[in-house]
């Protein structure tokens, strides 16, 4: 196989003569890098003690980020500990993570302490998508997404936001997400070296 010359240039020394590449294939080549350097990586927090349901909606969001184009790193379940919670948005974060959703905690009941464990995480909030998330769910009939504490922001250049638990919530929720993300991602992508 060929090296790098001085200047960091491949020599190409060792390649078959019947391998190189016509326009056809390059074409085909360029389109795959292009498609791989625009998928955006996810990852899923569950947060919560009910593995039936956790198993559940961890299904359900691996398909609609898919759906809007995301490759998803993996559905990692927390138990409802601020700490917990906090390591592994962390973990995203510094994995390079593009979008991290949790789903549950973001009541009020003494252990709903996802919002509380992701102000710790943040650079800057993002007040409009917290306010349409709460805005679509009460519209959609979520009650839990209306009354939600649930945070969205920005830490590094990963966007990380709060959802509730219901299967409502989380449809509508991602449903609202998409676009709001996108643009997010892609003004954090402008700044990216």
């Amino acid at each position: 196989m060929g090296d790098l010359d001085g200047a960091g240039r491949f020599d190409g020394e060792g390649l078959e003569s019947d391998l190189e590449p016509d326009d056809d294939n390059l074409e085909a080549i360029e389109r795959e890098i292009a498609a791989a350097a625009q998928t955006r990586r996810a990852l899923v927090v569950l947060v919560g003690d009910r593995a039936s349901d956790d198993e559940r909606t961890g299904e359900l969001m691996v398909e609609l980020l898919e759906e809007d184009g995301y490759r998803v790193d993996a559905v990692v379940t927390s138990p409802s500990e601020k700490r917990e919670v906090r390591m592994a948005l962390e973990t995203a974060v510094v994995g390079g993570a593009d979008l991290v959703v949790t789903v549950g905690g973001v009541g009020v009941g003494p252990r709903d302490l996802v919002p509380e464990a992701t102000r710790k995480v943040l650079d800057r909030r993002l007040s409009g998508i917290e306010q349409a998330l709460r805005a679509s769910g009460l519209a959609a009939g979520s009650t839990e997404a209306g009354l939600s504490r649930g945070l969205a922001g920005v830490s590094g250049s990963t966007v990380v936001v709060n959802l509730a638990d219901s299967r409502a919530a989380v449809r509508d929720g991602m449903a609202t997400l998409g676009p709001l993300v996108s643009h997010v991602i892609e003004d954090l992508g402008r700044w990216r070296v």
